[in-house]
């Protein structure tokens, strides 16, 4: 398996063409993943803190200010209490989620926090969410959001191409985006609440591969549906077949709707199976999300003590 960048490959819409998602099958495996693994004590203490180390702490609203963002930032660099950290035996280890998510206004602000710390900032870009806004000034707004110093940005496709089956415009797009996001990694987000069927999620995956994405991306948040374990099942399923046929390894990203340290682990479960321990690790795994951080540091604090505290002992700002 390659451990460099996706290049992409030309467009194969053959390979396109015969994709066929059986639901029935995709939802029954699904169904059984929550109960496949039973973590507990000590091993579920050790998952969730990897699932903190792949989590993509995000803020995208309407209100954010540079003091908001600066505060996630520092909650991205010490996402454990000390004390926490202290009593699991970490102190000599370096804990921090997988990256932080802004809008391009806050890039600058989340770079200058996050200065020597190591963590990448990504930026929400391509008219986020819709992704309707002209190609020529979604290529630019990727453009100026690496000037500023974002080093992953996460696009949003163009959700009528895959809905009309134009996957050729769908590919030279996507191709364009990840031409402009030069060194920065690309994360094409999906929207996957909108693409109506199993069977266009493989396919739009395929083709985000195809033209070069390093992460595929379930969807923006701001759906009305949001990560699912048969939609994600299916992309990694995509992320498999195309790494066998390529040698190319895509990272993948579920966003949205993921607020419990259960779920956390029902996603690591996922990708071990599916793809293996090599997609156990930020460089080919990432979580979006803003809460789901406090309920694991509940959680780690009821290893630690035996018992719950209250969500505000766990401020994510």
């Amino acid at each position: 398996m390659s451990t460099d960048r996706n290049p992409g490959i030309p467009l194969d819409l053959d390979w396109v063409a015969a994709s066929r998602v059986n639901r029935s099958a995709v939802e029954r495996r699904a169904a059984t993943l929550p109960g496949r693994r039973t973590v507990k004590a000590d091993w579920q203490a050790a998952w969730l803190i990897r699932a903190i180390q792949v989590i993509d702490l995000t803020t995208l609203s309407g209100d954010d200010t540079p003091g908001a963002v600066r505060r996630l930032c520092a909650k991205a660099r010490a996402p454990l209490r000390a004390d926490l950290v202290a009593a699991l035996g970490l102190t000599d280890r370096r804990i921090t989620t997988g990256a932080v998510c802004v809008y391009h206004e806050m890039v600058p602000t989340a770079v200058e926090a996050l200065s020597g710390s190591g963590i990448p900032v990504a930026a929400v870009s391509t008219g986020f969410p819709a992704g309707l806004n002209p190609l020529d000034l979604r290529i630019e707004e990727i453009r100026r959001s690496v000037a500023a110093g974002a080093a992953e940005i996460d696009i949003v496709i163009s959700r009528r191409h895959v809905l009309t089956g134009n996957w050729r415009a769908l590919y030279d797009e996507t191709r364009a985006m990840r031409e402009a996001c030069g060194d920065a990694h690309m994360k094409a987000i999906l929207a996957t609440g909108e693409l109506a069927t199993l069977t266009n999620v493989r396919k739009a995956s395929l083709v985000c591969m195809m033209a070069g994405a390093d992460f595929i991306k379930t969807s923006t948040g701001k759906e009305t549906v949001n990560a699912t374990l048969p939609v994600s099942l299916t992309m990694v399923r995509a992320i498999r077949d195309y790494q066998a046929r390529t040698g190319h390894a895509v990272g993948f990203k579920p966003a949205g709707g993921l607020r419990t340290a259960k779920q956390s682990l029902d996603w690591l479960i996922l990708m071990k199976e599916e793809l293996g321990d090599a997609w156990l690790s930020p460089a080919l795994f990432r979580i979006g999300a803003s809460s789901l951080l406090a309920d694991i540091e509940r959680q780690i604090e009821h290893y630690v003590t035996g018992a719950y505290s209250a969500s505000f002992r766990h401020p994510m700002q």
